[in-house]
């Protein structure tokens, strides 16, 4: 092609030929025609010339390799393709070309096949495109399309502000012109060859730019004109001052500032550009909010940047004075200089953090990093105890230390070792002494070469630890919050001292024996403080080597003093006991004689460390100085109380805080302690001292200690469940109080003050004032900040004075009316029924929406009818219902507006107007009852109806009909209704002209009244086309028709709710709303990685077994489908796919179930909402609004989308587009539909693409930010990162990565499983309003927002969820916040002060496993830092949850697996230790609290039955109840049921029946409370527990922590009986047996000497709990009882049991397989874990123990040979087991009758054996079954200590043994747990029953559920 290469030719002065159209024109001809572009290979057009075959090739799936060089030019190929065919080859010959040079010998991943497919396209094009050339060379054809779009571009420079049409193809010119400029390069011989080539590398930015176009070629757009845009602008581009371009060998002067720091420190251009853009903005959104002071422009700004300097540096600043160290910030003197150094300053940490990657997690290491730069510009799986996470790399920098790293980093320092140095290698540490030479004369210069040379010698050593060290242990809980179980130690060793004193009055506590023996606790708190200082010192062990010696010495300190007190305060008591000196009290004195003694003196001096803590409680003001203070002695006292750390320092609050908290738990703690005192302690006081005075001489089993008579072990086995609910109980008054409290804060704050459509309608008068005063900006400044009113002052509210409706509203509700439409929640006549009119044709009547008038003119007219009396009173009787009057007024008036339209005749409209006179000079003179009759009213409305009808339809063929019906309405008016009627006849008789000829008689010449004549018509009919006259029409229809059914409007329930809570959230405080220029600006930031975005037709219509999801679809919403159905114009499914609507059934799909697209409409309505909001505060009228909201304002439209853009930000961080783009992922393709759908959404992505260096292949990672340009996705910023970015959490890390393409001053964040509603956006201005305002003693720096659960509409399962999760995130969360003031960051929708938290660590930590939940870490975060998070529920965000069991158990699970790593965190530890004791106490009873105390409550009931089993195998209970005469203990009667209080779910109960009162009424909780307890709710919340407890405990043990997805599926599924063993196994299952044995074996062995009423009162909710935990998975699983089914669900058992496991076999496919998965944690579980795993599987053990001395054939032997005997028994049987094994490998195969022959010896082996023994022993059937229970549980035992010590028998033949044995286990609890679920399967009510209380929510919404769970496809 080299000779097709010409000099420059004067081409672009030629005249065009007269046969050849402009490219640009041939585009717009060929949209004209419907061509549309496919970007799929085979898809073909014909051109006009030579026959050319117009082919697209594929240019989205491209190896990741090339993709961002190469795309572009492809993608210009397919636009040209139709066009300029030659030119099209030419690019992708470019292309070609640039992927040879990036690849030549095809290494990358899918480039071979790449190249072979373009080169095989090149090869067929190469000479047919040719033919299609209209110039006479390659070059001219390329220059005269090239010409053509940069014309077009010079033109059309301004059209973003014209027509998206033309922004569109403005857009396509550039990138067209763009890439044709690249290729021209190429193809040209010099750089003369193409004239003007600047031209379009001028502009872009057209095309390639987030939100500010910075760059001339932008300076037209909406936001580029904004003030505050120019002005942020201006302040960045002063360069004034500035090191000279050159010095940095740069061509031409600095752009900005931005560009200077570039060039100055190596940042990267993309990341400049990011950040330069985050400035601006940033700066123009700060700028606006300030005053405007018209003396000085400059003011503004300089308090702008000033504030953003405060939210920025604050961190760093107190991060310098808590290191002691100068600040590197260092501004000059002059005002203007100093300006531009605190830009510089923002910049270079904008970009520092921008280039930060995972390092943003660690917000110290950015602030030393900046540290370091600023002063240059001035010149998983192992445990956690063995690894480094961010927290410990972090927490380095807060030492002195960190400053020996240097800068450059060292990395030979010991903060970069990572391994012991014994294992790193000798070339490692020459490289190391290499640097350190290269390094020294830099570390002379920073006073480091003295630490230098001392460490050149050494080895570098792993640091470990820093500050603190996360080890497995339940000693974490007592150690992060040990002054919360010293109370409770402590004041149950009072109460029990008080019981046995028999202290009846609190003062008698100050008797000198009793106080003294309550004194004792103080030696109690002394060996507890000395444990604490032990495991301090234990726990901190692996973290010595960062500790630093002040540290180290107060741990040493502290254990001294504790070991000290711990010896003197029991030797002091011991010597001084009952040795008083005693003083007489004055006369009338309370105390009277009062004693001391010298142990009560060491008491004293004991506690006066504690009055200090106690006087700085009470002075919250003085304890926080202390805490901040640098001061020596303030740091010293700090220090002897905790380490001093940089966070947790002075996060106290305010002293009305402090009381309100303070006196909730007084309250708390005074019941719990009076209750437990009352009714489980002092009880228990008399059956001791039974116990204990009788003596036991004969033990039913071999007594181990036979010479201890103290009963030691009965005292044991009463106590221990008693001790063990005591404390657990907290939690239950804390649930008691919590829900009075929440209730009162509810009932304060009107919440579900309008909950009914019965509410709505009574107070909707009020509306237009409550919104009014909410959400429309105040006119004076001065009440920007101010709340709104108060409840009773916005009820009173009336309408305005000139009774109209405020516009404003009337604008606002419509668009919210017309949104639900848009969504499907109402039918057209609904909407029309709720819109309000907006023509405004009746001035000083307001037209209320047609629902609340329904029925309201019928009722009117039935009472004028029957009415008997004066008008005056018909008049009042009317009047006293506003709507019903105000429908009559608007009636009467449209009659007459449309009468005086349609009638156009000279005599009717006289008649009319003779009719209408007579009507209102009736009403005036109050005649009206006398000159009408009101007993033809309905007549007369049935005729307009008819008449209204015929207008509405405008058919004029029925114009004889409408002349018709007017005659009609007068004669029925004048004749039947007028009493004076003759006189409008007498009217109609002169007008006629006399008779003078027999042509008078002609009915052309005389016409009838209303009739048309031949020269004149008297009726306009059809009437015209206009907008308000016909909404007049419909309107005046429905007011005359509408009747009952419209008070139920809208009958959808979420429609119901929505404008329900809309309604009421207008009622309470919230700030006043802002001007949308001025309110803070926000982002929101989704994280997305596999996730569904939008269903597939695919997905839609297949089944799988079951049902499709589209069925489902219709099914669960069948109003909403039928609403689409009708929005769309169709009757069907099927039509709807026979006429290509194919996308509007997907969306209609997916925006009701759980996907990304549903979440990304719902937060784009913030953008609809803050569009309109700024439409409404134009000057211009309404009109202009209108237009603009109908989009006919192209300009008005283009600034509405600029304030948008400026204000508002969504960002979905999809982790695996990159990959999914690559790979050809359909999930890629949806995602781009909605960035085409959604111009303003943004992606970003992680970009992984190997890179060849050297021919090496490394892998390079990118954080992109791409948007939608056209029909392409336009990759904005490309930044590189250091390396892979998901180290940590998965979650957590891609929004760290993303979090740097957000904007504005707030960040809301939003998971996919998310909704949001136009209505609910209206508010968010008014919510962010409350960063401004302090709450407490600080300003908000994280808000919650309420959030509804829209799940749990149809499955009773998924109905209990919703309420369980609408609880905590109502009731729970608003006590939490207020007064409790620990609210944490609980998952989205908070919203972050994003500047506050991007400079402390981001909005969620990322740690693997430590921060498995990762949301709650960003609240802890916060609160140690000393932020303050608020919880509000005037704006609520929707949320869907798990449907089903076993998604409801895999979320419980992974919530219990993070409660339980939050347990052994540093951050629950420090916020433990550092809140005030009060302010502790609630942030654990709402954090990892509520979890232990479920799972004490679990081990109190193992307690209780296992000291009840010892009590009855010894024989000790017998012997109590007969010799004591001991009945039922009635502790133990409180102490069950107070565990059953939590079992049954009343933890959460109580609260959701408060939350349900409040918003639904009290009467409905109750009968919800009653219907779900019906539904088996208790069964849901017992089994719940199960899950809860097992997986917190296990995780704490052994780790194993991980996130498990849950999966978000629609369709309600059956589970099979494998999966459900599978999941609940270990869990429950073995739990339920283990508990079952326990009752039966109690139940057999005490029925003797127990009554039955007795049994069942102590152990009915054991009995509850265990048939839950077998059977609830089954009684809650679709078609559970369903034969078919059943029969299925057993052969699939089957073969899983039987199935071999190994590598690459799934645990759903094998036995084997999944009991190797569930013994995971094991190996990962250090010795001490294993040891407690083995002891407490010795409780098996104690069954075989006890019951063979009950046997028969033991013959009430006591000795210990029995015991020993029982071991020979199983031996035996395990052989026996071992060699049935042994033969089937040996026989089963080729000798399988030997095999049966020798199974049928070992048989009768064993009967022989049993009957000998029934013979001669006198073995017994009780004897069989007893052996039974006392062997199984031996046998499980067994081998839960051999998987605890598998390492050691694993290459053995006992783990072979261990797992046949665990597999027979296995086999057996399967069956018998299939057993009864397949015998209730053949009766048919079962399974009736099953569903009916399964659905019974789906039933009551006449839902059908028989067909899905059927599985059968309706025809639709």
């Amino acid at each position: 092609m080299s000779n097709e290469i010409v000099p420059v030719d004067p081409i672009f002065e030629e005249e065009p030929k007269t046969n050849k159209k402009p490219i640009i024109a041939q585009e717009e001809e060929e949209e004209s025609k419907g061509v549309t572009r496919s970007l799929t290979y085979g898809e073909s057009s014909s051109s006009g010339s030579g026959g050319y075959v117009s082919e697209v090739f594929n240019s989205e799936r491209l190896p990741p390799t090339l993709a961002s060089e190469i795309q572009k030019f492809l993608r210009v190929a397919n636009m040209l393709e139709w066009k300029a065919p030659r030119v099209a080859y030419h690019c992708r010959f470019h292309a070609f070309e640039i992927a040879h040079n990036m690849d030549r010998n095809s290494t990358g991943r899918g480039v071979r096949q790449f190249k072979t497919l373009l080169l095989e396209r090149l090869e067929r094009d190469e000479e047919i495109t040719k033919t299609t050339r209209q110039e006479s060379s390659d070059l001219r054809e390329l220059k005269y399309v090239y010409d053509e779009n940069r014309r077009y571009i010079t033109q059309h420079t301004g059209a973003f502000d014209l027509e998206n049409s033309h922004g569109e193809k403005l857009i396509d010119a550039c990138r067209i012109a763009s890439v044709l400029y690249e290729v021209l390069k190429t193809l040209s011989a010099g750089p003369q060859a193409l004239a003007d080539r600047d031209s379009v590398q001028d502009k872009p930015e057209l095309f390639a730019y987030n939100i500010l176009p910075l760059d001339h070629g932008g300076i037209q757009q909406a936001i580029m004109k904004f003030p505050e845009i120019k002005a942020a602008i201006l302040v960045v581009r002063n360069v004034r001052g500035l090191p000279s371009a050159q010095n940095f060998q740069k061509r031409g002067a600095f752009l900005d500032l931005f560009e200077f720091l570039q060039y100055s420190f190596g940042f990267q251009k993309e990341s400049v550009a990011n950040q330069r853009e985050h400035l601006v903005l940033l700066l123009a959104n700060v700028f606006i909010r300030q005053p405007q002071k018209q003396s000085s422009a400059s003011k503004p700004v300089d308090a702008a940047i000033d504030e953003l300097m405060r939210k920025f540096f604050k961190n760093y600043t107190n991060w310098c004075k808590f290191l002691g160290r100068k600040s590197n910030i260092r501004l000059p003197c002059v005002k203007q200089d100093a300006q531009q150094y605190k830009i510089l300053y923002i910049g270079l940490y904008l970009l520092i953090w921008g280039e930060a990657a995972n390092l943003r997690l660690m917000p110290e290491c950015l602030c030393y990093i900046f540290h370091h730069e600023a002063e240059k510009n001035k010149s998983g799986t192992a445990d956690h105890s063995t690894w480094r996470n961010y927290d410990d790399l972090n927490e380095f920098f807060w030492s002195p230390d960190c400053f020996q790293i240097g800068w450059p980093m060292r990395q030979e320092h010991d903060f970069f070792c990572t391994q012991s140095p014994k294992k790193r290698k000798a070339k490692i540490f020459r490289t190391a002494r290499e640097k350190r030479k290269e390094k020294r004369t830099e570390d002379e210069e920073q006073g480091l070469n003295d630490q230098v040379t001392l460490e050149e010698n050494r080895e570098p050593k792993w640091l470990g630890k820093t500050n603190f060290v996360e080890i497995r242990s339940f000693w974490q809980v007592f150690r992060s919050f040990d002054r919360m179980w010293s109370f409770f130690i402590l004041s149950l060793q009072a109460m029990i001292i008080m019981a046995c004193h028999d202290v009846g009055s609190p003062l008698q506590v100050f008797e000198a024996v009793i106080l003294e023996d309550i004194m004792s606790v103080f030696i109690t708190s002394a060996i507890l403080k000395l444990i604490q200082a032990i495991l301090d010192i234990i726990f901190t062990w692996k973290a010595r080597n960062t500790m630093e010696l002040s540290q180290k010495r107060r741990l040493v300190l502290r254990l001294a003093f504790a070991v000290i007190w711990s010896i003197v305060l029991p030797v002091v008591y011991a010597h001084s006991r009952r040795k008083y000196t005693c003083y007489s009290g004055q006369y009338g004195s309370w105390l009277g004689e009062w004693c001391y003694s010298s142990f009560m003196v060491a008491a004293a001096i004991y506690l006066m460390t504690n009055a200090v803590d106690l006087v700085l409680f009470f002075v919250p003001a003085v304890s926080k100085y202390i805490e901040i203070s640098n001061c020596r002695m303030c740091r010293t006292i700090s220090r002897w109380t905790q380490p001093r750390l940089y966070v947790g320092r002075g996060m106290q609050e305010t002293q009305i805080s402090l009381f309100k908290y303070t006196f909730f738990w007084i309250l708390v703690l005074s019941t719990k302690l009076v209750f437990s005192y009352s009714f489980e302690i002092k009880p228990l006081i008399a059956p001791t001292r039974l116990i204990m005075k009788i003596g036991v001489q004969t033990y039913d089993w071999h007594e181990l200690f036979p010479k201890v008579r103290s009963n030691a072990g009965a005292i044991v086995a009463v106590w221990a469940p008693i001790i063990v609910v005591y404390f657990m109980d907290t939690q239950i008054w804390y649930s008691v109080y919590c829900t009075v409290c929440g209730g009162l804060y509810g009932i304060l704050h009107h919440l579900g003050e309008i909950r009914t459509l019965g509410m709505l309608r009574s107070r909707f008068h009020s509306l237009p004032s409550a919104f009014n005063l909410c959400l429309i900006p105040p006119l004076s400044k001065k009440g920007k900040n101010s709340r709104t009113k108060s409840f009773f002052q916005n009820i009173f509210c009336k309408a305005s004075k000139s009774e109209v409706l405020d516009q404003k509203f009337v604008l606002v509700w419509n668009q919210i009316i017309s949104a639900f439409r848009s969504e499907d929640l109402i039918s057209n006549r609904e909407m029309d029924l709720m819109m309000i009119p907006t023509s405004g044709l009746f001035p000083g009547i307001i037209c209320w929406p047609i629902f609340l008038l329904a029925n309201k003119f019928s009722t009117a007219l039935s009472i004028a009818r029957d009415f008997v009396g004066k008008d005056k009173k018909l008049n009042k009787k009317i009047r006293k219902d506003e709507f019903m009057y105000f429908a009559l007024k608007e009636c009467y008036e449209s009659v007459k507006y449309i009468l005086e339209i349609l009638i156009v005749g000279d005599l009717e409209k006289r008649v009319v107007s003779s009719i209408v006179n007579e009507i209102e000079q009736s009403i005036k003179e109050s005649s009206f009852l006398q000159d009408f009759k009101m007993s033809e009213l309905p007549a007369l409305q049935g005729k307009f109806v008819e008449l209204l009808e015929l207008l509405v339809e405008g058919n004029e063929n029925q114009y004889g009909k409408v002349v018709e019906v007017l005659q009609d309405i007068f004669e029925l008016v004048t004749n039947d209704m007028m009493a004076n009627g003759h006189r409008i006849l007498d009217l109609i008789e002169s007008s006629q002209q006399p008779v003078h000829d027999f042509t008078v008689f002609s009915r052309r010449i005389e016409p009838q009244l209303f009739e048309s004549a031949a020269s004149k018509t008297s009726v306009y009919f059809p009437l015209p086309d206009n907008g308000p006259l016909n909404e007049q029409i419909k309107r005046l229809h429905l007011l005359l028709t509408v009747k009952d059914k419209a008070m139920d409007i809208p009958a959808n329930l979420e429609a119901r709710r929505r404008i329900s809570f809309f309604a009421t959230s207008l009622f309470m405080g919230m700030p006043s709303a802002p001007e949308v220029r001025s309110m803070l600006s926000f982002s929101v930031i989704t994280p997305h990685y596999m996730e569904d975005i939008n269903f597939s037709m695919k997905e839609l219509q297949s089944s799988k077994g079951q049902v499709s999801i589209i069925f489902y679809m219709q099914m669960i919403f069948p109003d909403e489908w039928k609403n689409f159905l009708e929005r769309m114009g169709y009757q069907s499914l099927n039509e709807l796919i026979e006429d290509g609507k194919e996308e509007e059934i997907r969306n209609w799909a997916s925006f009701r179930g759980q996907t990304l697209s549903r979440t990304v409409r719902g937060m784009m309505y913030y953008r609809e909402a803050l569009k309109l909001q700024a439409l409404l505060e134009k000057p211009e009228n309404k009109d202009i609004h209108e237009d603009a909201i109908e989009r006919n304002n192209p300009k008005l439209t283009a600034e509405l989308d600029a304030l948008a853009d400026m204000k508002f930000t969504y960002v979905i961080s999809c982790q695996m587009f990159g990959s999914q783009n690559s790979s050809g992922d359909r999930r890629a393709e949806d995602i781009k539909d909605l960035m085409r759908r959604y111009p303003a959404l943004r992606v970003a992505y992680i970009e992984e693409k190997e890179e060849i260096v050297g021919d090496k292949h490394q892998k390079a990672y990118s954080s992109i930010l791409a948007k939608a340009v056209g029909n392409f996705d336009q990759v904005i910023y490309r930044i590189k990162l250091p390396g892979p970015p998901i180290i940590g959490e998965g979650k957590p890390e891609n929004q760290n990565h993303a979090i740097i393409f957000t904007r504005g001053e707030a960040l809301q964040t939003i998971d996919m499983n998310q909704d949001n509603y136009f209505e609910e956006a209206l508010k968010v201005r008014n919510l962010l309003q409350e960063f401004l305002q302090n709450h407490g003693r600080r300003p908000p720096t994280i808000l919650g927002l309420r959030e509804h659960i829209f799940t749990g509409s149809v499955s009773s399962l998924a109905w209990f969820m919703s309420y369980q999760e609408t609880s905590f995130v109502t009731i729970g969360q608003r006590l939490l916040a207020n007064p409790l003031r620990v609210r944490f960051h609980y998952g989205h929708p908070d919203i972050f002060d994003r500047l506050f938290h991007i400079t402390r660590g981001g909005i969620s930590k990322a740690s693997k496993t430590i921060n498995l939940s990762e949301d709650v870490f960003a609240g802890f975060n916060s609160i140690l830092r000393r932020g303050c998070i608020t919880y509000h529920e005037y704006l609520q965000v929707g949320k869907g949850r798990d449907v089903g069991l076993n998604q409801i158990s895999k979320f419980e699970a992974k919530v219990a697996n993070g409660n339980s790593e939050q347990t052994l965190s540093r951050d629950i530890h420090r916020l433990g230790r550092q809140f005030d004791f009060f302010r502790m106490l609630s942030c654990y009873f709402t954090t990892i609290g509520f979890y232990f105390s479920s799972l004490i409550s679990v081990l109190g009931i193992y307690v209780f039955l296992y000291g009840q089993l010892y009590l009855v195998l010894s024989g000790l209970q017998k012997t109590l109840l007969v010799e004591a005469r001991m009945q039922n203990i009635e502790s133990l009667e409180t102490a069950l049921a107070s565990q059953s209080f939590i079992q049954l779910g009343l933890l959460t109960g109580l609260p959701m029946v408060m939350e349900i009162g409040l918003e639904k009424g009290f009467l409905t909780a109750l009968k919800d409370f009653v219907l779900m307890q019906l539904q088996l709710a208790a069964v849901f919340f017992t089994f719940s527990l199960g899950t809860k407890t097992h997986y917190y405990g296990r995780t704490i043990m052994h780790g194993g922590a991980k996130y498990i997805p849950t999966g978000r599926k629609v369709v309600v599924f059956h589970a099979s009986f494998t999966e459900n063993y599978r999941l609940y196994s270990r869990s429950h299952f073995v739990k339920g047996f283990e508990l079952l044995l326990l009752l039966v074996v109690y139940d057999l062995f005490r029925r003797s000497y127990q009554s039955n009423m007795a049994y069942v009162l102590i152990t009915y909710s054991v009995w509850f709990m265990t048939i839950t935990w077998l059977f609830a998975p089954f009684l809650f699983n679709p078609s559970g009882f369903d034969w078919d089914k059943i029969v299925d669900d057993w052969k699939g058992w089957n073969k899983w049991i039987k199935e071999q496991g190994g590598i690459g076999i799934q645990q759903d496919k094998s036995w084997q397989s999944w009991w190797n998965d569930e013994q995971a944690h094991l190996r990962r579980s250090g010795y001490g874990a294993r040891l407690l795993e083995i002891l407490l599987s010795i409780r098996f053990f104690l069954y075989q123990y006890g019951l063979v001395y009950h046997l028969d054939i033991s013959q009430q032997s006591k000795n210990f040979l029995v015991y020993v005997l029982s071991w020979v028994v199983i031996l035996a049987v395990f052989l026996t087991v071992k060699a049935v094994n042994i033969g089937r490998q040996l026989f089963s195969a080729n000798y399988h009758l030997m095999f049966r022959f020798f199974k049928a010896f070992l048989f009768l082996s064993v009967f022989a054996i049993v009957i000998t023994l029934s013979v001669i022993c006198e073995l017994s059937l009780k004897d069989v079954i007893v052996c039974c229970l006392a062997f199984l549980p031996t046998g499980w035992g067994l081998i839960l200590v051999a998987q605890a010590v598998r390492p050691l028998i694993e290459n053995t033949g006992f783990w072979h043994l261990t797992e046949v044995l665990a597999q027979a286990y296995d086999y057996g609890m399967g069956s018998v747990l299939f057993a009864p679920v397949a015998i209730l399967a053949w009766l048919p009510i079962i399974s009736a029953f099953q569903t009916r209380f399964l659905f019974n929510r789906a039933f009551n919404r006449h839902l059908q559920i028989q067909p899905i769970l059927a599985g059968k496809k309706k025809q639709t």
